[in-house]
């Protein structure tokens, strides 16, 4: 790997291990390209993290890398192994509401080596994957999480993630179209 990773790294990476989930690689697709539309939400330095981890984000679901289950923790310790840098570990490990998810599964202890960035970019990542259908269609937010709720059975851990995490993931949406508004036009 490259000293210093790029978005390019970033996609074929992605590629390699999320284009045979078939849909899946439509949607993260779908998802770096609305990081794109993002960017101006989010200081230059950001950008190339913001990208790289939009295209890295759901990586945890490919079986030869999944060893908890819970794939943004399985994603951020893959990229942690290949030696990708911390801002981008770390968003993949923290993306749409991961703590929420990690509580409800005993995983928290494991996603806490893994600091949540703060700032613009992982708001901007929340909303590039959570504007973005399963399929890579462009949803609003409360189309996309009714439609993670209909997937799930309200007994299952990620029915209950979505149910806790919606209004503090609604917020980050919130604020990156607050930072889109604010940028001259």
């Amino acid at each position: 790997m490259p000293d210093e990773p790029s978005p390019a790294d970033a996609a074929k990476l992605a590629r390699g291990l999320v284009e045979p989930l078939g849909d899946r690689w439509a949607h993260v697709q779908a998802v770096a390209a609305r990081a794109a539309e993002l960017l101006p939400a989010v200081s230059p330095p950001d950008r190339d993290p913001l990208i790289s981890a939009a295209w890295l984000h759901d990586i945890g679901y490919a079986p030869e890398i999944g060893a908890t289950g819970f794939h943004p923790l399985d994603g951020a310790r893959h990229l942690r192994h290949l030696g990708w840098p911390d801002v981008v570990v770390n968003l993949v490990a923290h993306h749409s509401g991961a703590r929420f998810e990690a509580a409800e599964r005993g995983l928290t202890p494991e996603l806490a080596a893994f600091p949540v960035p703060a700032g613009s970019c992982l708001d901007a990542l929340v909303t590039a994957d959570l504007t973005t259908g399963p399929r890579g269609d462009r949803l609003g937010f409360a189309e996309r999480i009714a439609e993670i709720l209909e997937r799930y059975p309200a007994d299952h851990p990620v029915h209950r993630t979505w149910t806790k995490a919606a209004p503090v993931l609604r917020e980050s949406v919130k604020r990156t179209e607050e930072r889109l508004a604010a940028q001259p036009r």
